[in-house]
């Protein structure tokens, strides 16, 4: 098996990619939305995957199925986090397989629901760009079961939890926690666990954006809708939009000079 240091610490967000039905559309919706260019894309032996690139650098991808974004989590060792990811409550639904000599992967679910990936780096460790506009910036688990969901993230990753803000449930969790993980890497695009009762359990991907307000309008004119409104929050400016084919993501505004 090949494998390599990864860029990223363990558990930290280290790539993004959206399955969409239309991946043509796809392109020219987030192209104009964010300016990103593509390249040519792999072939059928490789589920027609194509890079997306802000100003140059990768920052997703796109491939054919079901619309939705997913998150993947740098690991060392895919097929030892999977197997310590289903004793611990989750599920594995698809892989582990190893792509060459490009990265090993795996797509999970956690025992709240909520889908992800793991990614184990070879000759892609990630993220090239992050924490600017267009490119992944932040990244929030929304799950309607805390003491499900914190146990398990926190023991299959290791992770540093910090809650914050006021409002606790019976058994001491808070309405969002700040997951950090450990050990040496890049710079990772943020990443919390809120308390949502209202939302099916998922991770909600953040894109760097200038002005939220005047993205959200860029796209609703491509085709797609609002589904949170631009609203200011402690952690700047945020909104939630879905894309012309049903994949839900969101935005929010840089604290923080953006990174390479």
């Amino acid at each position: 098996m090949y494998a390599m240091d990864p860029a990223f610490p363990e558990g930290a967000p280290c790539w993004a990619d959206a399955r969409l039905p239309d991946v043509e559309a796809g392109k020219r919706f987030y192209g104009d939305l964010f300016g990103w260019t593509f390249d040519e894309g792999a072939g059928a032996e490789r589920g027609y995957y194509t890079a997306a690139y802000s100003q140059d650098r990768a920052v997703a991808a796109v491939a054919p199925g079901e619309a939705a974004w997913t998150v993947h989590l740098a690991v060392r060792d895919t097929y030892a986090t999977a197997e310590r990811a289903v004793t611990a409550g989750g599920l594995i639904t698809a892989g582990p397989v190893s792509d060459g000599a490009v990265a090993t992967v795996a797509r999970l679910t956690g025992p709240e629901g909520a889908a992800f990936g793991l990614w184990q780096a070879g000759s892609h460790q990630g993220f090239e760009r992050t924490g600017a506009p267009g490119a992944l910036c932040r990244v929030d688990l929304h799950t309607p079961t805390p003491p499900l969901s914190d146990p398990f993230y926190e023991n299959v990753f290791g992770y540093d939890g910090y809650d914050e803000y006021d409002g606790y449930d019976t058994e001491g969790h808070g309405a969002v926690r700040h997951w950090r993980p450990r050990g040496p890497g890049a710079p990772a695009p943020t990443l919390a666990r809120v308390a949502s009762d209202t939302t099916p359990p998922r991770f909600l991907l953040h894109f760097g954006a200038t002005d939220p307000d005047a993205c959200c309008a860029e796209a609703v004119r491509l085709g797609g809708h609002v589904r949170v409104a631009p609203h200011d929050t402690p952690y700047g400016r945020r909104a939630v939009l879905v894309d012309d084919q049903g994949a839900e993501f969101g935005l929010c505004t840089l604290l923080e000079p953006a990174g390479a």
